[in-house]
């Protein structure tokens, strides 16, 4: 429906990442952002959200979905606009590999190191880089409550060496030093609704939030359906066909539990 632009595509092929201003309308992020703010707050509350720990201590709060399920957070990701971008982005038939919410809590929320998605995708199966994902800002996303930082064009150099600290996945500093004095530094700051489409090799991290603001973002990572994990290592990225839905479909529920 709405895919990539001419413009759109090379300029996702030289720099491994796009921004879609204003992909969610002011009423669908404020619906979405609203009804998932009551419900994951209050599964926090009952010890049903994971935290993520930085080397300072401070944690962003995650919520993991294995599945698409008809909720709102399923239908957004597999809603035409999602789909359509991501298939655009990876050239091939696609499916959901994973959707989560992270959390970054006013003066709360913790740091993520540089890593690359594809890092840890490797080791959980999947072959090939025929990965990206979709960030939906919920927030507004500026630098002072920890934006998302990318290294513009860093997907081209493959897949680096990832190692385990703390909670966290990220690259090993020798190749991190060298990458960061030959790519741009950039941070995308972004309004509610607006998405940033980017490859499953661009190194990209976030610092904390310490503003008096919230941060929150709904990310939809997808796969190439011929890039399936050979081996089951988690509950979710496992193949299953994606069932696309109109733009807005999640709307729907605005009067339902979500």
């Amino acid at each position: 429906m709405i895919a990539m632009t001419a413009d759109e595509a090379k300029a996702y092929a030289r720099d491994g990442y796009i921004i879609r201003k204003g992909l969610l309308s002011t009423a669908e992020v404020d619906t979405f952002r609203d009804r998932a703010r009551a419900q994951l707050e209050a599964e926090n509350k009952a010890g049903a959200v994971m935290h993520k720990g930085d080397k300072e201590g401070k944690s962003t709060l995650l919520k993991m979905w294995t599945k698409a399920e008809d909720d709102q957070y399923g239908f957004l990701a597999r809603d035409e606009r999602m789909v359509d971008l991501a298939e655009d982005a990876i050239g091939k038939p696609i499916y959901l590999y994973s959707h989560k919410m992270t959390m970054k809590q006013p003066r709360e929320g913790g740091a993520w190191e540089w890593h690359q998605d594809f890092g840890y995708w490797y080791n959980y199966g999947c072959l090939a880089p025929e990965m990206m994902s979709i960030y939906i800002a919920l927030d507004k996303a500026t630098k002072e409550n920890g934006c998302l930082q990318v290294l513009k064009g860093t997907h081209k150099l493959g897949r680096l060496n990832h190692i385990r600290e703390n909670d966290q996945t990220n690259v090993e500093q020798e190749h991190l030093e060298a990458a960061l004095k030959r790519f741009d530094h950039i941070y995308v700051e972004m309004e509610a609704g607006d998405a940033l489409v980017f490859d499953g090799n661009l190194l990209h991290r976030s610092d904390a939030n310490n503003s008096d603001t919230y941060r929150w973002g709904y990310i939809c990572s997808y796969n190439a359906v011929e890039n399936a994990p050979f081996k089951r290592v988690r509950e979710y990225g496992n193949y299953e066909a994606l069932k696309k839905v109109p733009a807005g479909t999640f709307m729907s529920l605005q009067d339902k539990a979500a």
